[in-house]
């Protein structure tokens, strides 16, 4: 496999992209949904040999949920799809104008980035999402998938290129990286005479790589211990189903309740009506040493370790932490890698302002839980990463943020005096 070649064939594609209508790319899309719906038994059969192998290779349960595709969820990536098709083009867009002194008209223009490469791990929809998004944007992009994922990818990266040869789009718009070799990571990552942006979605460790490797622009995300903090003046009862839901509606999504902080006034109140709730949904809790006897009851607990309030669980296990008042609990955000999503349980509208201005996260939320944060939640289709950097981007990553913009001055024979 040569990556020069598959750089030289995206940048191609990329020109080519930025130039075919709305309607154009609509019909791609439309005929990515329809051939998703027609070979789906291929997609679910590729999958199973993924999940065996994964079974086999000893992956944990939480792993191969977000490997896992069925009926269901595959409905879901193609409904994601349509949704696209749906949304509004922002490529030629104007962003603002004006008209200087001299007679020049000013305006900045939406265009396509260019070339995407995503390097990604378990989730075999990250292929949909990503190749739907780019192309409704005029991107082409390269795709790395994760070994767990190999028989998904080819056969969903199939699905695409035939849709896209169908609808009179070149196939390189969307290529995939078919070789594990890990030496190719490294390739893509230095391939910057063709690739503008890389992606990575995974965990910690893919992202430092990435950041240390690239000599490429990376977005970094998808990474950061979600936080809620229940204020003393947080209605209780409500707190309760909303806790569980950011908890274990999916414990294995980025966006799930990794650590639970508790105002000391009212953890007497909270906790042993948690501890409950969470013995329902066999939850494993690991509290700080003055959480522990409220939390007498619970089957499955044990003292939190140094490690344990940096650590991104996906899975079901929640961290328990007692604070004195809201400050307390921003400065616990601080120092444990608050960036992607978290929230406050309070009626203090004070309290919230303060929370919402000094977390740093890329979704802040007053009264509801971290699992909104999300492409399609948001509105805004699918999306390729949820971004948790300061620049560019930040939150989930949709349309907008995969265009970039130019400079267009319109005059009549205007010259510079």
């Amino acid at each position: 496999m040569s990556l020069e070649k598959m750089g030289q064939a995206a940048r191609e594609a990329a020109y080519q992209l930025a130039t075919v209508s709305t309607a154009q790319k609509n019909r791609a899309l439309a005929a990515i949904a329809d051939e998703l719906e027609a070979r789906s038994h291929q997609i679910l059969a590729a999958n199973e040999k993924d999940i065996a192998a994964g079974r086999e290779a000893g992956l944990s349960e939480a792993m191969l949920d977000r490997l896992l595709l069925n009926p269901a969820r595959l409905a879901g990536i193609v409904a994601d799809v349509r949704k696209v098709i749906s949304l509004d083009d922002p490529v030629g867009s104007e962003i603002d104008s004006r008209v200087l002194e001299n007679g020049l008209r000013l305006s900045r223009r939406r265009v396509p980035i260019g070339v995407i490469g995503v390097i990604y791990e378990a989730r075999p929809n990250v292929t949909i999402d990503i190749a739907s998004l780019c192309l409704k944007t005029g991107n082409a992009s390269i795709l790395r998938g994760g070994r767990e994922t190999f028989h998904s990818n080819l056969e969903l990266v199939r699905v695409i290129q035939r849709a896209l040869a169908a609808s009179g789009l070149p196939e390189a718009a969307v290529q995939y990286i078919d070789n594990p070799d890990r030496a190719l990571v490294g390739e893509l990552l230095r391939l910057d005479r063709y690739v503008d942006m890389i992606i990575p979605r995974g965990g910690a460790g893919l992202h430092k790589m990435c950041k240390e490797n690239s000599s490429i622009p990376v977005i970094i995300g998808g990474f950061g211990i979600s936080h809620i903090f229940v204020d003393k003046s947080a209605d209780l009862a409500r707190a309760l189903p909303l806790i569980d839901n950011a908890k274990v509606q999916r414990p294995s999504a980025c966006n799930a309740l990794d650590t639970l902080l508790v105002h000391e006034k009212v953890a007497p109140a909270l906790l042993p009506q948690l501890v409950t709730l969470m013995n329902e949904r066999k939850v494993a809790l690991v509290a700080t040493p003055e959480a522990m006897p409220l939390l007498a009851g619970a089957e499955q607990l044990r003292e939190a370790g140094a490690e344990d309030f940096d650590t991104e669980w996906l899975s079901l296990t929640l961290g328990i932490k007692l604070v004195a008042d809201v400050n307390e609990a921003l400065a616990h955000m601080r120092e444990h890698n608050a960036g992607h999503s978290d929230a406050i349980l309070t009626n203090d509208l004070a309290n919230a302002e303060r929370f919402v201005n000094g977390a740093g996260s890329a979704a802040v939320y007053v009264n509801a839980s971290t699992r909104f944060t999300d492409g399609g939640q948001f509105g805004l289709g699918a999306e390729v990463a949820v971004s948790t950097q300061m620049l560019h981007a930040r939150g989930p990553m949709g349309l907008t943020e995969l265009t970039s913009y130019k400079w267009v001055g319109l005059a009549d024979y205007l010259s510079r005096a």
